[in-house]
């Protein structure tokens, strides 16, 4: 099927589609939605996940969608990314997806009147209420994460439980297989890297690529009420006195999703690698602080203690943007990762992109040059003579 906010996917024809062996290691969005698309497409695919599907980020993440609020380079994975979620929950039967208005919340200073009438669950302490964008929606990630990889099995992908440990390469460096930590070899033609935070250890399977990223380590808690109670409306809350950055999504079957704690701790590389994804669990402190603030504004929401208390860890590069694009000095190794907040929003888009990258040779959907890997790579000193990008002489 196609869509019509853009041409069809410009992927290589069936037959040689099909021959080509793809291995996607990661199952979170960003890995569920590449197998999918490559699948559909008709390549062979393989799923390597470590712990489970949407175990990670993906799993625990708010799913909030806002079409313009791109800016840049990050403009048409915004655009892009809304309309094919709008497509995705018809294709795939979606029950979280909707549209909702996103206000903004502010809970200092003295108590305005009114608050309630405009979303009625919030009865607390408010001082200011305003529409943010009335033209926003959402999703729950860890549906659409396991509706996109059913769909890709059901196309023919295969997932397989494991954990990656590193990468066999030949002589021109291109991947061969991906060792996991049983013993277990898995060959293909291509390699897709989509590990989220953990991709950091692609640094140390491919001797000279960087990946600058951060691993943000963040606390969420959910309330769960009964289906269809609360009012459709997201929340983007002013910083609070309790160090609180609130944002809130009530979701279509009651539960009421809230990030923001504060307390978000920067995780390197070498406390990334440590850390395994069963292992990353909530701060009490920072609950107990959003547990408070969201009483403050909404008692008639609010519980004595969450249903659901969690955290997962976003992966953050230096300049904020992703990476989505080849690994240098190899002909068949791929990176997706880097997507911050907006990983549900982008996910399905960056998997397009990246099956049409590996299938045709170039992204069409979006252009995601501004992504490329490359940019974050130590450049060599050129004191030779060059032709164009082309060096012609002895490197004095």
């Amino acid at each position: 099927w196609s869509l019509s906010i853009f041409p069809p996917p410009c992927i290589m024809d069936a037959k040689e589609s099909q021959a080509r062996e793809v291995v996607v290691v990661g199952g979170g969005i960003i890995g569920a939605s590449t197998a999918m698309w490559l699948a559909k497409s008709g390549a062979k695919v393989t799923v390597v996940e470590r712990w489970k599907v949407a175990g990670a980020a993906s799993g625990k993440a708010g799913g909030f969608l806002a079409k313009g609020w791109g800016s840049g380079p990050t403009e048409a994975l915004h655009q892009v990314g809304f309309e094919l979620h709008k497509k995705l929950a018809q294709e795939l039967k979606m029950k979280s997806f909707r549209h909702l208005p996103t206000l903004n919340v502010s809970t200092g200073g003295r108590k305005m009147k009114g608050a309630a009438s405009k979303c009625k669950w919030l009865d607390g302490h408010v001082s200011g209420c305003k529409m943010m964008d009335p033209n926003t929606a959402q999703v729950t990630p860890v549906e659409i994460t396991n509706a996109m990889m059913k769909c890709a099995q059901d196309n023919g992908a295969k997932l397989v439980m494991g954990k990656a440990t590193g990468v066999k390469r030949d002589k021109d460096g291109n991947v061969e297989c991906v060792a996991l930590a049983d013993g277990k070899v898995i060959v293909g033609d291509e390699f897709v890297f989509t590990m989220g935070p953990w991709t950091v250890q692609c640094e140390e399977w491919f001797p000279g690529f960087r990946v600058p990223m951060v691993g943000i380590y963040s606390s969420s808690i959910i309330l769960k009420h009964p289906e269809g109670s609360v009012d459709p409306f997201a929340l983007f809350c002013s910083e609070d006195s309790n160090g609180c950055h609130l944002e809130v999504y009530p979701r279509p079957e009651g539960d009421v999703y809230v990030c923001g704690c504060g307390g978000s701790r920067h995780l390197p590389r070498k406390d990334i690698e440590k850390l395994d994804p069963s292992e990353v669990v909530h701060d009490p402190k920072r609950v107990a602080a959003a547990m408070t603030s969201f009483r403050g504004m909404s008692p008639s929401l609010a519980k004595d203690t969450p249903d659901v208390a969690q955290a997962c860890m976003r992966p953050c590069t230096d300049d904020g943007m992703p990476m989505m694009g080849r690994i240098p000095n190899t002909g068949n190794a791929y990176v997706a990762t880097g997507h911050n907040c907006w990983g549900i929003l982008w996910g399905p888009v960056t998997g397009l992109a990246m099956a049409e990258l590996v299938l045709d040779g170039k992204s069409h959907c979006v252009d995601i040059s501004a992504f490329n890997p490359s940019r974050f790579q130590a450049k060599k000193g050129r004191r030779s003579r060059q032709k164009g990008e082309e060096d012609v002489g002895e490197d004095w």
